[in-house]
């Protein structure tokens, strides 16, 4: 199995996520310039975090018309695994991918630190491992990062458990003072209605080595590789790095 990083110009945390695939996961992975059309037969794809295009206009609002998201886009239509981290997530709502928006956090600060996130749902590729009501230790890092829809669309997400990870307390407590950015229902990461596409604000990427604090993020990587493992009847073969 292959990951796919896409980079575009901005991008920042293109690094980080291949350093979370390649040397932590030592899973094959593969950087994709935004100007190219070849998804260079990856199996799953990763949009990571930064500044697209310096996030002119809106995050993501140039991004999402680069000949990489065009191919992004059939992939995903093919059910291919495409996951949105951060400014990833925000290509992902502007490229209409996953319903929603972003909005500006509540205080108008870039906010950068741990937060604790709810598993609200294991039934998706990128859940799999993790167990319903599962606490997650994972950093965020962003200025605009509060999730918005309308009623009818939150509905949608409720009815069809697509709200995949929500912001709570340590002991997974829904509280207001536990929302960094005042997203809607304390919505940190949604999927699609296929389930095959995945956008989160934090940074699972940042949180895959004991060093930096938490290896929560492994999950999210983890049940990836089971869930393309399973798809394509080979065993998965997780190959951690020993912590230096």
């Amino acid at each position: 199995m292959k990951f796919g990083v896409v980079v575009f110009p901005g991008s920042n945390c293109d690094h980080d996520a291949y350093h979370a695939v390649g040397s932590v996961l030592r899973q094959p992975v593969e950087f994709l310039w935004h100007d190219s059309s070849d998804l260079a037969g990856c199996d799953a794809i990763i949009l990571p975090g930064g500044f697209a295009f310096g996030d002119y206009l809106r995050t993501g609002a140039i991004a999402r018309f680069s000949p990489i998201m065009r191919a992004v886009e059939r992939f995903a239509n093919r059910g291919g695994l495409v996951i949105g981290i951060c400014n990833g997530f925000q290509i992902l709502l502007e490229a209409g991918l996953l319903p929603g928006a972003m909005l500006r956090n509540r205080h108008l600060r870039f906010l950068c630190r741990y937060v604790y996130l709810r598993v609200e749902t294991t039934d998706t590729p990128f859940t799999s491992t993790a167990h319903r009501g599962q606490i997650l230790k994972i950093p965020i890092a962003h200025m605009e990062g509060s999730y918005f829809c309308d009623q009818n669309t939150l509905a949608d997400l409720q009815q069809n458990d697509q709200i995949v990870l929500r912001y709570t307390t340590a002991s997974g407590e829904l509280d207001d003072a536990a929302n960094p950015n005042g997203s809607l229902a304390a919505i940190a990461g949604i999927c699609n209605r296929q389930r095959n596409v995945f956008g989160m604000m934090p940074h699972p990427e940042r949180a895959v080595e004991a060093s930096l604090g938490s290896e929560d993020g492994l999950v999210i990587f983890h049940s990836i590789i089971d869930s393309l493992a399973h798809s394509t009847g080979r065993d998965a073969e997780l190959k951690v790095s020993a912590p230096v």
